[in-house]
């Protein structure tokens, strides 16, 4: 979706969100019987956890950028589904199955209202390495994150009347996002030079549009293994494949 088009969105309701096709996949290609594949060790002195990769994508990896199983999700950050997601999945894979190399997890963006470009823009603002656990953070504290953004409907309004390298920014400071982000170590200037970087937040919102129609993204969350497009959007439904695929 165009910035253009997302700055006409409503931006006093939160858009409904459609949901990924639910249901089993019949085979993950690369997919083994279920047995295992072998751990592979990181470097000596790191580990395989701590390790945070930007890929050509846009995306934000963790883990072994090299694993034989590469587990995408493209999320947005209003997203109900994608923070249970958060709650429910991300801490096993960062427990259990990213450490033995195999296993690597990037997330990408979906933008579906101007509100996930700002926590988006908030989001990378910072070092790579923090990028995914303060997306980690809005999805765990959803509720607060969402009372903020629907506090003050009037100051949201009279946003659309300032120019785009002004708009993004008195957004996050008028929802309460602004101080959510600096109570998680996003100084309130970081966040006000990375929303007023115009052409950054473009780029942004064209390479989310272009990998969003590359892989047909129509519902969030939604996940690739190894490109693959998975027709689940739940931790319990996603293990099981992993597993099958040898993730142990």
């Amino acid at each position: 979706m165009k910035l253009s088009r997302l700055l006409s969105l409503p931006l006093l309701a939160l858009a409904p969100l459609a949901l990924a096709a639910c249901g089993e996949t019949d085979a993950v290609d690369g997919a083994t019987s279920g047995e295992p594949l072998p751990a592979i060790a990181a470097p000596a002195g790191t580990k395989w956890g701590d390790m945070v990769t930007v890929t050509p994508e846009g995306g934000y990896l963790v883990g072994n950028p090299d694993a034989p199983l590469k587990l995408v999700e493209f999320a947005s950050h209003t997203c109900g589904h994608c923070a249970t997601f958060a709650i429910t999945g991300k801490p096993v894979l960062k427990d259990k199955y990213i450490p033995t190399g195999v296993v690597s997890f990037e997330l990408r963006e979906v933008f579906l209202n101007p509100y996930d470009v700002v926590i988006a823009a908030m989001a990378q603002c910072g070092a790579k390495e923090q990028m995914q656990p303060l997306s980690d953070q809005v999805w765990q504290n959803l509720d607060q994150v969402f009372t903020g953004l629907q506090a003050n409907p009037a100051a949201v309004q009279a946003t659309a009347q300032l120019p785009v390298d002004q708009r993004f920014a008195r957004i996050a400071e008028v929802t309460g996002l602004t101080e959510f982000f600096a109570a998680r170590g996003l100084s309130a200037d970081q966040a006000r030079t990375c929303l007023s970087d115009g052409p950054k937040i473009e780029a942004l919102v064209k390479n989310t549009e272009a990998q969003s129609k590359e892989f047909q993204i129509t519902g969030t969350p939604t996940f690739l293994l190894n490109d693959n497009k998975l027709e689940v959007n739940t931790w319990d439904q996603l293990e099981p494949l992993l597993q099958r695929a040898g993730a142990r």
